[in-house]
């Protein structure tokens, strides 16, 4: 499992730019990123070196944080590979509540982080089909 934050800001013109501004300031790298918005407000979910310690500095900066388990897997990068991991795990009841992906560094295959309601059962239904978590340095 990988710790996720979950930034969330005002959403109007400016915000995103002042909360990227702290990462910047405070040195925090990005490994992951995914922006969501409403009408009301926009969410920063990230995935970075230390996530305990970038929450923190977030907060003092005035951001509200939240700090979740995802989990991030290694897939192909071919039509259908997504199609196989969400129908294994919807086989067995597990709901997706949110997913973002990108290409990895390693040719010809990509990064899934997903959210899950039930991260044992998501692990555990994975690993039996041949897919298994990953950190985000493989």
């Amino acid at each position: 499992m990988l710790k996720q934050l979950s930034v969330f800001v005002e959403n109007h013109v400016g915000a995103l730019s002042d909360a990227t501004a702290v990462f910047a300031d405070e040195g925090i790298n990005l490994r992951a990123l995914c922006i969501a918005d409403t009408a009301d407000f926009g969410i920063i979910r990230v995935i970075v070196d230390n996530p305990e310690e970038a929450a923190d500095k977030l907060r003092a900066a005035g951001l509200v944080v939240n700090v979740c388990d995802v989990m991030a897997i290694k897939l192909p990068d071919e039509p259908g590979a997504l199609h196989k991991v969400i129908s294994m795990l919807s086989a067995e009841r597990v709901s997706v509540e949110y997913a973002y992906a990108f290409v990895s560094k390693e040719p010809g295959t990509a990064r899934l982080i997903m959210r899950v309601d039930d991260n044992a059962a998501a692990v555990r239904i994975l690993k039996n089909g041949g897919i298994a978590a990953v950190d985000l340095g493989e």
